[in-house]
């Protein structure tokens, strides 16, 4: 398995091309917006996408998925159904924070806790988690010893809370019940900012740490 994070909008969501270095498969996770720039570089990495994933449903994330997946007639999977009213409302939150204006999105699949996906030969769990938005959702690949996890933990901080729909507890839940068992070795890729792992979040996050939550 290879990726590649290729920034988007003003905001530097880390959206993720991976793909299967043995079909050439491709997924791309979280298309906020820049398709061109994402499209460009599966083109120079020689891959096909095959399908679009969400973590959850803020512009930044979701707001040029349609617009992508219509593009290369491929699906929208993700994120928990619990989150398609942020989807509702993305040509309202387009304007209000000045992205380009698309047409609402309706996942052509939602995930649920414990599904699977798959691209190529590669096998992802998906785990609802939410906290961030309701309907967040991250995707572990145990081969790989990776996870990509949206908004929901980033380098020494975690994500908002103070958005509609967002559980300070039910984030701390999600972190510690969902990403802490995938172990210590575990790297994950948030939407923003720099990758860490479950290890280094555990000794030095100042809101998760082990030392902070007892």
């Amino acid at each position: 398995m290879k990726y590649q994070v290729v920034p988007v909008t003003p905001y530097r969501t880390n959206c993720i091309l991976l793909w299967c270095t043995t079909t050439l498969q491709a997924a791309v996770i979280d298309p906020g917006g820049n398709h061109n720039d994402i499209v460009k570089a599966a083109e120079a990495n020689g891959v096909t996408v095959t399908q679009v994933w969400l973590t959850h449903g803020h512009i930044d994330h979701a707001g040029e998925a349609r617009v992508l997946a219509d593009r290369l007639k491929v699906a929208v999977i993700g994120p928990h159904r619990d989150d398609q009213f942020l989807l509702d409302d993305l040509e309202q939150e387009a304007r209000t924070y000045g992205f380009p204006v698309h047409p609402k999105v309706v996942p052509d699949r939602y995930l649920n806790d414990g599904d699977q996906l798959s691209v190529g030969q590669l096998r992802f769990e998906v785990l609802h988690t939410p906290g961030h938005t309701p309907g967040h959702v991250v995707f572990h690949q145990p081969g790989a010893g990776l996870v990509f996890v949206g908004d929901v933990i980033f380098a020494s901080s975690v994500g908002r809370t103070d958005f509609e729909g967002g559980n300070q507890a039910q984030l701390l839940t999600s972190i510690t019940d969902k990403l802490w068992p995938l172990g210590n070795e575990t790297e994950f890729v948030p939407g923003h900012g720099a990758n860490s792992t479950i290890g280094r979040e555990r000794r030095l996050n100042p809101y998760v740490a082990d030392t902070v939550l007892g």
